[in-house]
């Protein structure tokens, strides 16, 4: 296949985007040359998402534009939604291939043997029978480099499919990680974001058919020492596996930065327990109020799921009021969307699709709130911040080590260069 033309779709989190760039370094050291989506490509390739209807629903539409733009390139399709549906995949019209969890890092062998014209190949498989580890990273698409070190989960939250998608828990070994990072660091990233499944999980793996037992708590203090990377940032944890060592070390760290990404879900204790979450809003509470008393300048985002079966308007006004009185600087929203194989499927009562969207709109008003808050808190300061190398209408773009973001003029000198701000 070298001599070829591929081109690249990421739909879904940190972790697709990782995997996507190092399927494209796969695939460009095996001679294809690499397109932009938007242009013409022998091979299209989408990394797909299931965590809503609208990443499933995405998908098929971009499929049907490669279908006008290009029907006699060939089509492939990998990711979560891949592994959850293969069959309803294969049957959208100009898809050639889909693969499965275990047979996505085998892409370029199934290319090889693909031809247009025949009905779509599904190489999926069991789930359980899911076992290694790849690890992926991106590079030269950011100037922040989303580092996958863990993979799958374990917990069965009940909106979730995720396990059903990725599999069981299984983590790289410090040692792969710090290898991957010191390629990273030769390569001239500044910073890395640390990106898995269920992040503070990470450990569990075998080497040559023994178990391995690391700790996330020993993997931070490993990369802390590591030579030539300037930031490294924590991308989501769980907040019964954010434990106070942790939150203590970043604290007194120089690479780690004050930023953590937390997942609530609810404010409300009886639907954390219907959604078998493993911990109650008063563990929250309490890890929000241990960072801010070792780092009031830290950054903390939340996710928060509105509109899951049961929800209240009590429930929810739980989850707004408890929100509202956290120290926290901004959520990532997401309006509860039926998902096959959850055990949240058959829950009832429903609650109704309006007032699902009413509720995310409520929350995402009090996030912009808090995330202007935060900002003015830190009027004034002068703060590193690390410039990304895209250049928007003229403008470029780069964060805090706290996450606040800067948008100034664009200058070629400043890209993936730390620089000091003072926010104003």
């Amino acid at each position: 296949m070298s001599g070829k033309t591929v081109a690249f779709h990421t739909l879904g989190c940190k972790l697709n985007y990782s995997e996507t760039s190092t399927l494209s370094r796969q695939l460009e050291a095996d001679g294809f040359a690499k397109r932009e989506f938007d242009e013409l490509a022998d091979v299209y390739v989408i990394n797909t998402c299931s965590v809503t209807e609208n990443a499933d629903k995405e998908c098929r539409q971009i499929v049907r534009r490669i279908q006008r733009r290009a029907p006699e390139s060939l089509v492939v399709i990998t990711g979560c939604y891949a592994q959850l549906k293969p069959k309803e995949i294969a049957a959208i019209e100009g898809v050639d291939l889909v693969l499965g969890a275990a047979e996505k890092f085998n892409l370029s062998r199934h290319l090889a043997e693909l031809s247009k014209g025949d009905s779509a190949k599904i190489c999926s498989c069991d789930i359980e029978e899911v076992e290694g580890f790849n690890s992926s990273y991106s590079i030269n698409d950011r100037t922040r480099t989303f580092l996958k070190v863990q993979d799958g989960c374990d917990y069965n939250c009940a909106f979730c499919t995720i396990p059903l998608a990725r599999g069981h828990s299984r983590s790289d070994s410090i040692t792969g990680v710090l290898r991957n990072v010191n390629e990273l660091a030769a390569s001239g990233t500044k910073e890395i974001v640390l990106t898995g499944i269920n992040l503070g999980d990470f450990g569990k793996g075998n080497e040559g058919g023994k178990k391995r037992e690391e700790s996330f708590y020993e993997l931070v203090q490993e990369l802390d020492k590591a030579e030539g990377i300037e930031r490294f940032r924590i991308s989501s944890i769980e907040p019964n596996l954010l434990t106070d060592e942790i939150i203590e070390f970043v604290a007194a760290s120089k690479k780690f930065m004050p930023h953590f990404h937390i997942p609530l879900q609810s404010g409300s204790n009886k639907i954390l327990g219907a959604m078998r979450r493993r911990y109650q809003r008063e563990l929250y509470a309490e890890r929000v109020a241990k960072i801010k008393q070792l780092m009031p300048h830290c950054c903390i985002g939340v996710d928060v799921i509105v509109g899951f079966p049961t929800e209240s308007d009590d429930d929810f006004k739980d989850t707004f009021d408890f929100l509202h009185g956290l120290d926290v600087s901004y959520f990532h929203v997401f309006t509860y969307s039926e998902r096959a194989n959850t055990l949240a499927i058959d829950m009832k009562p429903v609650v109704p699709v309006n007032i699902r969207h009413e509720r995310n709109k409520a929350l995402r008003n009090l996030s912009y709130q808090k995330m202007q808050y935060f900002t003015a808190q830190h009027t004034g300061q002068t703060r590193k911040v690390l410039f990304e190398s895209a250049e928007k209408n003229g403008m470029m773009d780069g964060y805090t080590d706290n996450y606040i973001k800067v948008t100034t003029p664009f200058r070629p000198e400043w890209v993936n260069e730390l620089v000091e701000w003072k926010l104003g």
